[in-house]
């Protein structure tokens, strides 16, 4: 009677935050709405007087009112600019064209299935797990190749084919922000972080690298590789019990021009990093500074960097397998890929009007300062100032699944309170993203749950959205656990997260 209660309050609690998320306007309208209201917030604490201490000159900030006739000037003069000049808007754009190339060819699916089915039957659940989490350099690609795979892979093993879709998809989105690679994420978060932090310093900001948090992700590869798989063989799949459904399956190995192609692949990839390394080891190299690497022009042009390492080996494949013919054929890729950009350059035409306009009414500094200053005093930093805010950004996740949405509208706010702090905008960054990537399995409203519930479905027609979100929900739990208690380690032995990224801000 008690557990039917408790499935019974789980059960109302997932409607309700199904029903609030469907009530929510589209990313886009929500975007144009907070712009809205930073335009009337302006003009109210304009009339109030409100002020702060700029921290870094000394001066007095006042907000500007957007409602004024500068303001209103401003307004229509810079809408152009704060669209184009978006941070992340061409960051995304150009590493996608690169990446749109690797997986309309083929490449990304077939590493995928690769990796899978290359593995001993005793380590599947581990490559499954590590195949999500790597699957993230290709952005979705592993949503609707690897999460159907893994159910695949078991039901020929003679497992629960669901327990190998938990696997995948636990891996493919509570691990997204992992990977031992660079992906479109790392400089998408990053562009919108640097520009949170040069409202408090920019100088600081100009030091920032896309590769603040790559130390500390490489690690959360293998922790939850390691995490994931035993989350699977010791309680999801014992909970899901034997498998007496009546689908067979037989595991789709790659094709020798498949194999052909990836080797080909490999060795364009070497060569590709062999040619690039010459643009920074030699003394001569044009990308190198000798006197700091980590300021070199090579980290600041990592975005191209990761468009070669993606378009290279995804041409060479596509051309051993014919999936490239002629340049007509990469033409059409890169313009599929784009097309499927559409609404995310719509989605920054908004955002980048409400970024613009916080910060040059000056409500970020304001907020910051002031929250920073009400925190202090009632005593709450330290430890439990992160967690509360990744359970913050984690229960937010539930609502609104886009990451970098979130982190166009979190990032003005806490980045530079958390630089009042003495925190650096590197640490709230990777805060962020632990809580952002755990709770995307138990989200009903994450863009793949409904897709994922339609692979679920070929072999348990009673699978729902309860269903689902019970078996993905130790994941969730037991990643945010793990990765948490991780930084917390991190922390404490004050290792760096990054190159040249620490956890204390000191400006």
């Amino acid at each position: 009677m008690e557990q039917q209660e408790k499935k019974g309050l789980t059960m109302r609690i997932l409607d309700w935050i199904e029903r609030v998320g469907n009530k929510l306007p589209h990313p886009v309208t929500l975007f144009a709405i907070f712009a809205l209201m930073v335009v009337v917030a302006s003009w109210i604490f304009s009339t109030m007087n409100v002020e702060v201490e700029d921290p870094a000159t000394g001066e007095t900030l006042q907000v500007v009112n957007l409602l004024s006739s500068d303001g209103i000037q401003y307004m229509f003069e810079s809408m152009v600019e704060n669209f184009v000049g978006f941070a992340p808007l061409g960051t995304v754009l150009v590493t996608m064209l690169g990446i749109g190339i690797a997986e309309r060819s083929g490449l990304i699916s077939a590493m995928l299935r690769g990796l899978v089915t290359s593995v001993p039957r005793s380590l599947m659940t581990a490559a499954l797990v590590f195949g999500g989490i790597m699957s993230s350099m290709a952005a979705d690609a592993g949503y609707v190749v690897l999460t159907p795979l893994g159910a695949v892979l078991f039901a020929g093993l003679g497992r629960h084919p669901l327990a190998g879709l938990a696997a995948a998809f636990a891996g493919v989105s509570a691990g997204f922000s992992a990977n031992l690679l660079l992906t479109s994420l790392d400089p998408l978060l990053g562009d919108l972080t640097i520009q949170a932090a040069a409202t408090i310093d920019p100088a600081y900001a100009d030091t920032i690298l896309y590769t603040m948090n790559y130390y500390f992700m490489i690690v959360s590869v293998f922790v939850l590789t390691v995490v994931g798989t035993l989350v699977t063989d010791k309680i999801v799949e014992p909970r899901l019990g034997e498998y007496k459904g009546g689908v067979k399956e037989e595991v789709n190995y790659l094709s020798p021009l498949e194999k052909k192609g990836m080797i080909g692949a490999l060795i364009a990839f070497i060569v590709t990093i062999g040619l690039l390394s010459l643009l920074v080891v030699p003394s001569w190299g044009p990308l190198r500074n000798p006197d700091d690497f980590l300021a070199s022009p090579f980290f600041h042009s990592l975005v191209p960097v990761i468009l070669i390492m993606f378009f290279v080996p995804g041409y060479v494949y596509g051309k051993i397998t014919e999936e490239i013919k002629n340049d007509k054929d990469v033409a059409n890729q890169m313009s599929e890929t784009m097309a499927s950009m559409g609404i995310y350059i719509v989605l920054a035409f908004t955002a980048g009007q409400f970024v613009a306009y916080f910060n040059h009414t000056n409500l970020g500094k304001v907020i910051a300062v002031s929250g920073a200053e009400f925190l202090d005093s009632i005593g709450f930093t330290g430890i439990g100032l992160i967690i509360a805010f990744m359970f913050v950004a984690g229960f937010i996740n539930l609502f609104i699944g886009s990451s970098s949405a979130k982190w166009a509208i979190m990032a003005p706010v806490f980045v530079p309170l958390m630089m009042q702090l003495g925190y650096s905008p590197e640490l709230t960054t990777l805060a962020y993203r632990i809580a952002d990537s755990t709770t995307n399995i138990i989200s009903p409203l994450m863009p793949y749950f409904a897709i994922v519930i339609a692979f679920a479905q070929k072999y348990d027609k009673k699978v729902g959205i309860g269903t689902l979100i019970s078996t993905m929900l130790p994941y969730s739990i037991a990643f945010f656990a793990i990765w948490t208690l991780m930084l917390l380690i991190w922390m404490l032995t004050g290792a760096p997260i990054g190159p040249g990224a620490g956890f204390e801000y000191n400006g």
